[in-house]
């Protein structure tokens, strides 16, 4: 036998699951002023079309130990596709097993940054490129050694070539820097807050929407939002209090070290947040392994705010809603070398 609800019961069912839809609108409407889901298309960037060549190229590069120095290290080595885009470490190790003095970004989603880099010295992607590539303590190469690697190797010619049909010169380290920007383009990982930012209401549960409302409310918005919550604007760390200097070294001056202005001491470009659940340790020191730790400091020392244990988890399942699907990208069959190609240069090893 059939059991039915009363009809006063079934009606106060309705009502509530009317007004459930309506705050969920309601949240979406502010949110979407705050925020933009990922384009379903790679984006395009500044002067530099996006062609499948030059994406096969870049991802070539992208995975190469050969473009640096010693052989070892390659762009995947501190941006690992395969562990959130970043190297998972406090900070990066390069050349001769330096390590280099800030926590490695993440390379998913970084195409929407406005700039690269924790202090925002590169503008693009294409510019970020060129500097670990140059960097002592990471790739320690030298433009001429690396176009000369890739002019050693008949097959990245035959790449640059189909890459680059324009140019007078393809192989160059401008074009190598343009075809790994294309690559990293096309590293974009839909999450379920996309989904529910385009109208699917199932795509986050009660506590991811409680802590969606919180990081509004709060105030996170206000340096983390945008298509990438964040990756858009330069802050001081300690907007309200500054954190120790187990959390933020002394000597590490951020974008003062780029613009030379005083006013600049201890300002960063804001962090990213997608993917963030997958990117420890935080901050642009590495020194914070726990995320709910760092949405506390963060809440305290940029808000003023002690947050309960039940809103850091909230927070915390709301970060979560931004881990998004990897694309799925095979390992290169690289060129082989040839009797022309220089030799690695494994430099001192540091101790």
């Amino acid at each position: 036998m059939a059991y039915h609800l009363p009809k006063p019961l079934l009606l106060s069912c309705a009502v509530l699951a009317l007004g459930a839809q309506s705050a969920s609108a309601d949240l979406r409407e502010d949110a979407l002023e705050l925020f933009q889901p990922l384009p379903s298309t790679v984006p395009a960037v500044k002067d530099n079309p996006i062609t499948p060549e030059k994406i096969e190229l870049g991802k070539a590069l992208f995975f190469d130990p050969r473009m640096s120095a010693s052989g070892v290290f390659s762009c995947n080595s501190c941006h690992n596709l395969a562990t959130g885009g970043d190297d998972n470490l406090e900070t990066s190790i390069g050349h001769g097993w330096q390590h280099g003095p800030r926590n490695s970004p993440t390379a998913l989603n970084s195409v929407f940054n406005e700039a690269q880099f924790w202090d925002g010295r590169a503008a693009d992607l294409a510019e970020q490129a060129k500097g670990p590539v140059q960097a002592s303590v990471e790739m320690a190469n030298t433009p001429e050694n690396l176009i000369e690697t890739l002019n050693s190797m008949p097959q990245y010619v035959d790449w640059f070539n189909e890459a680059f049909t324009e140019a007078q010169e393809p192989v160059s380290f401008d074009n190598f820097a343009k075809a790994i920007e294309a690559f990293e383009a096309t590293l974009i990982t839909p999450a379920p807050f996309d989904a529910w930012l385009n109208g699917d209401e199932a795509a986050l549960s009660e506590q991811e929407l409680a802590g969606l409302g919180h990081f509004m409310d709060l105030g996170c918005a206000a340096c983390h939002s945008g298509v990438n919550l964040g990756g858009n604007g330069y802050y001081p760390f300690g907007l309200i209090e500054r954190p120790g200097a187990e959390v933020l070294p002394r000597d590490d001056k951020g974008r003062f070290a780029v613009t030379q202005t005083a006013d600049d001491e201890y300002v960063f470009r804001a962090a990213p947040l997608r993917n963030v659940s997958m990117t420890a340790p935080y901050f642009h020191s590495g020194k914070v392994w726990d995320l709910s730790v760092a949405v506390e400091i963060m809440a305290e020392s940029q808000l003023g705010e002690e947050i309960s244990p039940q809103t850091t988890a909230e927070l915390v399942a709301f970060l979560g809603s931004l881990t998004g699907a990897v694309p799925e990208v095979s390992y290169p069959v690289l060129p082989a070398e040839t009797r022309a190609t220089p030799r690695p240069q494994s430099g001192e090893i540091s101790r």
